[in-house]
């Protein structure tokens, strides 16, 4: 199993554990209410932001744990006292887990998880797994797409593996507002994939691997096979970008990765911001 353990499996693995919550904040504070961790005895999952916070957060838990603590609210101001200098407050909530909370929590974070973006990652050669893993922790719903077999194992548990001959007709399986990011094995696969998914105006990113060489000879491939120039304005390609000259695959991911976040979290925030102006603004 590569990456850290989904939800699912730190719970089955530490029943006897505390949900951290905020509850509150109010202020510049490190995260956002709703933000949760569980902590046990010898593991953590999930974050309430770092810090002496959430060191004061682990110890009360464990307190808990231990029988020496009962309080279920802390109220923290983040200030010098603290080390801290955000300015804010925050309140926890700290609940033993049962039965009933461990439901709740999975069923949380199912939804929150189908609201993720689909990013369809099409080849798992050594970029492809590189960029897996990458895009593990992060809030994207990732599926990589293969016309070969892979080692048991090979991609982290949160990425869905499909295992195809024909991964182009994959394509139209990206929900509006998801990503393409095309890096096979083949080149003439890869312009099938590509034409598939610049022929689509719903998605937020298609980008290919490559170089200036293969932007051009695509380019004259699609209109060869009936696309359209307009297309090409959609297309990133080389992925990664140009500002970093190395090759190595967890480098081209990392810089992937970037583009990813940019073009899917951050269109999904602005639009998020723009709703909440108008509503102040009575629109």
């Amino acid at each position: 199993m590569n990456g850290k353990p989904s939800l699912s499996v730190f719970l089955a693995a530490h029943p006897n554990s505390v949900l951290v919550e905020v509850a509150e904040a109010r202020g510049s504070t490190p995260r956002e209410a709703g933000a949760f961790m569980v902590v046990a005895d010898s593991g953590l999952f999930g974050t309430i932001g770092g810090g002496h916070l959430e060191f004061i957060a682990i110890d009360h838990a464990r307190a808990m744990l231990a029988g020496k603590a009962a309080d279920e609210t802390l109220d923290i101001p983040l200030g010098p006292e603290i080390g801290q200098c955000c300015g804010g407050r925050t309140l926890l909530r700290f609940t033993r887990i049962a039965e009933t909370v461990t439901e709740r929590l999975l069923r949380q974070s199912s939804s929150e998880q189908q609201a993720f973006p689909d990013v369809f990652l099409f080849g798992a050669g050594h970029v492809g797994l590189a960029l897996a893993t990458a895009l593990a922790p992060l809030p994207f719903n990732v599926t990589a797409v293969e016309t070969r077999q892979i080692e048991p194992g090979t991609l982290p548990e949160t990425i869905t593996f499909r295992h195809v001959p024909m991964p182009e007709t994959e394509v139209e399986a990206i929900r509006p507002g998801g990503a393409a990011v095309i890096l096979t094995h083949d080149h003439a696969l890869d312009f099938l994939i590509a034409r598939q998914a610049l022929a689509r105006d719903d998605l937020a990113y298609t980008g290919m691997i490559g170089s200036a060489t293969k932007r051009a000879t695509f380019s004259r491939w699609l209109m060869r096979e009936g696309g359209e120039a307009a297309w090409l304005n959609r297309l990133t390609l080389p992925v990664g970008g140009n500002m970093v000259k190395d090759k190595r695959p967890a480098v081209i991911a990392a810089l992937v990765t970037a583009e990813l976040i940019t073009r899917l979290l951050g269109a999904k925030q602005a639009k998020s911001s723009t709703r909440q102006d108008e509503r102040v603004l009575g629109r």
